[in-house]
């Protein structure tokens, strides 16, 4: 038998290694990939908890739908706004800086919905009630500016749209609503 180099062992060995480790990347992807099923009692049982509860979400293409609702009709307008669509516990789903827009826009219109849809109300409300309660301005990752809006089911908060970077609180306010219009459509 002919004695191969130390290059060709080594490259023959980390062939081995690599082809192994894609076989079992690909069984362990396979397996990740398809869960097995649960038992129907244990489905049933969680389905009556009354310690669980069934919550509505966006998606990420509704998200995506009303943000771009959002910079539209801020074009129309000749505005150039960021727009940020949070869920119900804050997280950002959605996220867009509109051509031209400031560089702080970003940043105030994920606090402008946050806030919009912690309180579930539109935060040009929420700017009357700093009035009676100043501190409401020191929660952090709030901001008591016009421009944003909550997206409600049956009454109940599930997402936030949050407009900055127009002249105006109440422009980037109307400019959220009609992202919230265009989830109704």
């Amino acid at each position: 038998m002919k004695k191969l180099s130390l290059r060709t062992r080594v490259v023959t060995g980390a062939v081995v290694v690599a082809a192994l480790g894609a076989g079992t990347f690909g069984a362990m992807s396979a397996s990740a990939s398809s869960p097995a099923a649960a038992p129907a009692a244990a489905v049933k049982a969680d389905t009556s908890n009354r310690n669980l509860q069934q919550t509505t979400h966006l998606t990420v293409a509704a998200a995506t739908k009303a943000a771009q609702a959002t910079l539209d009709a801020a074009k129309k307008e000749n505005q150039r706004i960021s727009v940020a669509v949070v869920d119900r516990n804050g997280n950002t789903i959605v996220s867009l800086r509109g051509d031209g827009a400031g560089p702080q826009s970003p940043e105030s219109a994920v606090k402008k919905a946050y806030t919009a849809v912690s309180w579930n109300a539109p935060t040009s409300e929420l700017v009357k009630r700093l009035e009676q309660a100043p501190n409401l301005k020191d929660i952090p990752g709030t901001l008591f500016l016009g421009g944003g809006a909550p997206v409600q089911v049956k009454g109940a908060p599930v997402a936030g749209i949050g407009v900055a970077g127009a002249p105006s609180g109440d422009l980037d306010e109307k400019f959220a609503r009609a992202g919230v219009a265009a989830l109704a459509r």
